[in-house]
């Protein structure tokens, strides 16, 4: 996280000092709002899936698979897998449809689930970085100094520069 905010911070720096040689005043107004309330945007997702995850672990509901995640892609409901081939080889097809819908059934997610997984999209931190985003592009647009071009680049950096971060930090 330390070194997506120094990243953003260096990015930012270039950004304003590109503006002020060649670019106009409203250029400066354009990036910078679009800029900090987009980064606020990712860090805010950032802490909000950290704490949830954090969250899982401390209650320990992380499911324990021993599929990798390939299988896991390739064959969802582990129809070639040995154990259940050899399993499956005396049922008929009506007991193995029944088996799987209770499997099914099973695995559904209840409403208070879900509801504690939308935690992070509700989160503090993610929708006072949207509003800022909002009440941004609002003053721009009313004080007529918005330039579509130059504030959309400017939501779009953040973003690639985190994900540059995050593929070197792995």
């Amino acid at each position: 996280m330390k070194s997506a905010i120094i990243a953003l911070i260096i990015v930012d720096l270039i950004i304003i000092s590109i503006t002020f040689l060649f670019g106009e005043e409203n250029w400066l107004i354009n990036t910078q709002m679009g800029f900090i309330p987009s980064a606020l945007v990712m860090f805010g997702s950032m802490l909000s899936y950290q704490s949830m995850v954090k969250g899982r672990l401390a209650v320990g509901t992380i499911p324990d698979d021993k599929r990798d995640t390939l299988d896991k892609l390739e064959y969802p409901y582990e129809l070639y897998d040995d154990e259940v081939k050899n399993s499956n080889s005396e049922k008929t097809l009506v007991e193995v449809v029944k088996e799987e819908h209770q499997k099914l059934k099973k695995s559904r997610r209840s409403i208070w689930q879900t509801t504690k997984d939308s935690k992070a999209s509700f989160s503090f931190y993610r929708l006072g970085s949207y509003i800022i985003l909002i009440f941004g592009f609002f003053y721009l647009n009313s004080n007529h100094l918005l330039d579509i071009p130059i504030y959309l680049l400017s939501l779009a950096i953040p973003t690639i520069v985190i994900v540059i971060v995050l593929i070197r930090k792995s």
